[in-house]
């Protein structure tokens, strides 16, 4: 049996978040070709019915882990976030005005504009989880410092897919000392 898109996003999304657990208040960025998910090139093919399953996937493990969530928009929008007004409040984010649709700003910012309770748009973020359906090309939107999580899921129907989560930066050169549990191996 063939894995389903919900199943294969939501997969990948536990592995990391197993592995490295976010602890505090933690941001998970999402960009999303789901033209590339249909096997189509970026930006041809936008799917609303794939944004749902999509959504539907990340929208569970967000409540299980307890993140903030941060859509990214296509280039037609200059590759703003979709996120909740609270979540551009909190972390005092600059707003920007536009409404994505499905050819522009994606099917999946879209859908996820359309299902939020009280949806904004950002210019930028640093979020501390990425994950990229289809090279997306996420990284200006996480912290300085992104390693890659490998995980059993490659691909999300036709599409790459790459996660990511951030830490901060080793400093002191060769006689410093690093916490263990900071520590990447």
């Amino acid at each position: 049996m063939t894995p389903t898109i919900y199943s294969q996003i939501k997969s990948a999304l536990l592995e990391m978040l197993e592995r490295f657990p976010p602890k505090g208040e933690r941001i998970l960025v999402i960009g999303c070709s789901t033209s590339e998910v249909v096997g189509e090139r970026i930006g041809t093919a936008s799917n609303t019915e794939i944004a749902e399953e999509i959504f539907r996937a990340i929208l569970e493990v967000k409540e299980a882990f307890h993140l903030h969530l941060a859509f990214q928009c296509c280039e037609h929008l200059n590759r703003a976030l979709v996120v909740e007004r609270a979540v551009q409040e909190r972390f005092n984010l600059e707003e920007v005005l536009a409404i994505p649709r499905p050819h522009a700003g994606g099917a999946l910012a879209a859908y996820a504009f359309s299902r939020f309770k009280d949806p904004c748009l950002v210019s930028s973020i640093s979020a501390d989880y990425g994950m990229d359906i289809g090279d997306t090309l996420i990284g200006m939107h996480l912290r300085r410092v992104v390693v890659p999580v490998r995980v059993q899921v490659k691909n999300v129907g036709k599409a790459n897919l790459v996660l990511a989560r951030t830490r901060p930066p080793y400093t002191g050169g060769k006689r410093a000392e690093y916490p263990e549990e900071k520590r990447v191996k």
